[in-house]
């Protein structure tokens, strides 16, 4: 293989661990992600994977309007949970936040307040490119929002 190449196809999903499957879907619903499946994953497979053996994991997968991301959604009903990383601040180590581009962001995060959601600082504009905030919706998950500017 070419040093150049690689061979990387594509990123699939992301996965977030969260304790309420609902609340986390109806939220990433009115961002507007669409709930493409839901299911219960068990089997000695699917310990093999992660590396925890007897697992047994309830999924929901979303996906983007263009069809392209997906985001997948955890909860373990065996084993539960060990650490607990959603009070983390914005440059504590590890996973951050998943940025998503939306039409209106004031629109946007006045619907997702509805459903739990808090600006963690305020929406900025950078240069005349973006207006840009991050919020945690439901169970602290941390999000990113941007709106590209047509100026």
């Amino acid at each position: 293989m070419d040093a150049k190449q690689s061979n990387l196809k594509r990123m699939d999903n992301m996965g977030i661990v969260v304790e309420s499957l609902d609340e986390v879907v109806a939220f990433f619903t009115e961002l507007g992600l669409k709930l493409e499946g839901r299911a219960m994953l068990d089997g000695e497979w699917s310990g093999r994977v992660t590396g925890l053996a007897g697992q047994r994991v309830e999924i929901a997968l979303m996906v983007t309007p263009d069809g392209h991301s997906r985001l997948e959604l955890s909860r373990y009903v065996t084993p539960s949970a060990v650490e607990d990383h959603r009070n983390a601040p914005v440059n504590a180590l590890g996973y951050l936040r998943t940025m998503f581009t939306v039409k209106d962001i004031d629109d946007t995060v006045s619907r997702l307040q509805k459903h739990g959601a808090e600006l963690v600082g305020e929406v900025v504009q950078y240069e005349d490119s973006y207006r840009l905030c991050y919020i945690r919706g439901p169970e602290k998950i941390l999000i990113g929002l941007a709106e590209e500017l047509k100026l």
